[in-house]
């Protein structure tokens, strides 16, 4: 099945940003299946998982930025690298930075496949060693690359350090201590630019299929979280 049937029968769901009006609305077939079907601009790869709008009010490119995170309950506030990158060097990128985070790590699984449930759903496992869960990850990277509805965190509680897969496939880096972090993206060339806008910050679509739904519950299990 194609990338735009995938999204047809069974997941076509865009996110509007400060949009009164989707760029989609009144767009033909052939218009439709030329936009979902371009997965490169520039020397930029997108993995099947996302797609910006059809008026691309965001042009996907590699980069980071640095921003903080307040935190509602605390008001405490925590550094935040958030960072894009090209579909060929994305999820070695993602395991690499798990390795500051130390031998022994807790991991959250991120789940958006029931329409029924507004935003997403977080499933907890604490304590797993890190080479088993790298091993386990890298088992179902088909799934965690190009599944628009799946996600991963990996966490180490204290210090407080967290890097995030998530399902539009940015990397989202939290802690105190960032610097080897941000050194892991500038060895795969990744370049500090604070204005960067991500797609998560305009109308986006996201793609997912009934084979990565039951990969994920294959996921679930191999992680523990099968009830």
């Amino acid at each position: 099945m194609g990338f735009l049937k995938r999204f047809l029968s069974n997941v076509f769901r865009a996110e509007q940003h400060r949009a009164s009006r989707s760029s989609f609305e009144s767009l033909s077939d052939a218009e439709l299946e030329a936009h979902l079907g371009v997965n490169r601009y520039g020397s930029f790869v997108l993995s099947d998982a996302i797609r910006p709008s059809f008026d691309l009010q965001v042009i996907p490119r590699e980069g980071y930025r640095w921003d903080l995170y307040q935190e509602e309950e605390t008001g405490t506030r925590v550094p935040v690298i958030m960072a894009s990158a090209s579909k060929e060097k994305l999820f070695d990128l993602f395991l690499d930075l798990l390795d500051p985070l130390g031998p022994e790590v807790d991991v959250v699984l991120e789940t958006s496949h029931d329409p029924n449930v507004e935003g997403h759903v977080d499933l907890y496992r604490e304590h797993i060693d890190l080479p088993v869960l790298k091993s386990t990850l890298y088992d179902f990277e088909d799934l965690l690359l190009n599944d628009g509805c799946s996600g991963v965190a990996v966490l180490n509680p204290g210090p407080p350090l967290e890097v995030q897969f998530d399902e539009h496939k940015l990397l989202v880096i939290y802690g105190e201590e960032l610097a080897e972090l941000e050194d892991c993206l500038r060895r795969v060339g990744l370049r500090r630019d604070d204005a960067l806008r991500f797609l998560t910050e305009a109308e986006h679509v996201h793609s997912t299929s009934d084979t990565y739904l039951e990969q994920f519950e294959q996921l679930m299990v191999r992680l523990g979280l099968d009830g």
